[in-house]
């Protein structure tokens, strides 16, 4: 498939203006009278835990970091702490009881919160806290993610729909290669989802219209939001994202457009 496009006759749309989302109430099963969706035209993914382990990159260089100070503690429970701030400090946003602020620095305000909890809130400089706080642009991929992407690739465009900002984006993508063709998500919207506008941003800033889309997670509740604003979606599971006792997101709860076992699974129709 020949991902350019012919914009013609298509209107420019600003990021600013969003589509009305689908009404998904009634939902069709598929059948010979209801056929699938078109391919899509862009492939959107969540990033964290979908496309790459962020529970064992980040206890690894916390450990390492901790190592060479002389400190002794369960990386593991650090990391895992550390972002469980992740979604108290984005729903103040998402509420609007703050205004928009960068991924960077939520993660920078949850890492002053999480060493104060494990009493050492005051041992670090400005420095060695942003040096400690760029473990997130450092997450490793899960295996095959790399490739899967790259075989995707040659068949649509592939971008991130991610909370994070994207100068982490950026960074996280040339330390794992992973190979997007830009960068969306929160920044452009202003907001971090599962907020409706975050999905809509993106499909905007493509020029494209939500059911061109696909929206690609291992999280349920992300595939809900997107699915709502019309995208069609994808459920891709990482039974140990949050280790081995991992209790959610074990399996698709909803009625998305595939099931997938990995990336290159979408470089083909079912």
């Amino acid at each position: 498939m020949d991902v350019s496009d012919n914009f013609t006759n298509r209107p420019v749309l600003p990021t600013s203006q969003f589509y009305e989302p689908a009404n998904f109430t009634n939902q069709k099963v598929l059948t010979a009278m209801s056929p699938q969706p078109a391919p899509p035209k862009a492939c959107i993914f969540d990033v964290f835990g979908t496309v790459v382990d962020w529970r064992g990159s980040v206890s690894r260089i916390c450990a390492e970091f901790f190592a060479t100070r002389n400190i002794t503690l369960d990386s593991i429970a650090f990391a895992e702490y550390w972002r469980g701030q992740y979604d108290p400090a984005m729903e103040r946003v998402r509420a609007g009881n703050r205004g928009y602020v960068p991924l960077d620095e939520l993660h920078l305000e949850n890492l002053q919160a999480t060493l104060d909890h494990f009493g050492l809130g005051d041992r670090f400089t400005a420095d060695e806290l942003w040096q400690l706080n760029s473990a997130w642009e450092q997450l490793d991929p899960w295996p095959n993610a790399v490739a899967g992407l790259m075989a995707l690739k040659q068949h649509t465009i592939i971008a991130p729909c991610s909370n994070g900002s994207i100068a982490l984006m950026t960074r996280l993508a040339r330390h794992a290669n992973l190979p997007w063709d830009c960068v969306l998500g929160a920044d452009i919207a202003r907001n971090y989802k599962p907020h409706e506008d975050v999905y809509r941003a993106c499909c905007a800033a493509l020029r494209l219209q939500p059911q061109e889309v696909m929206m690609v997670a291992a999280h349920n509740a992300d595939l809900e939001a997107a699915q709502r604003c019309g995208l069609q979606t994808a459920f891709i599971p990482r039974p140990v994202e949050y280790g081995a006792n991992q209790a959610k997101d074990l399996s698709p709860t909803g009625d998305w457009d595939r099931i997938i076992t990995g990336f290159a699974d979408l470089a083909h129709r079912p």
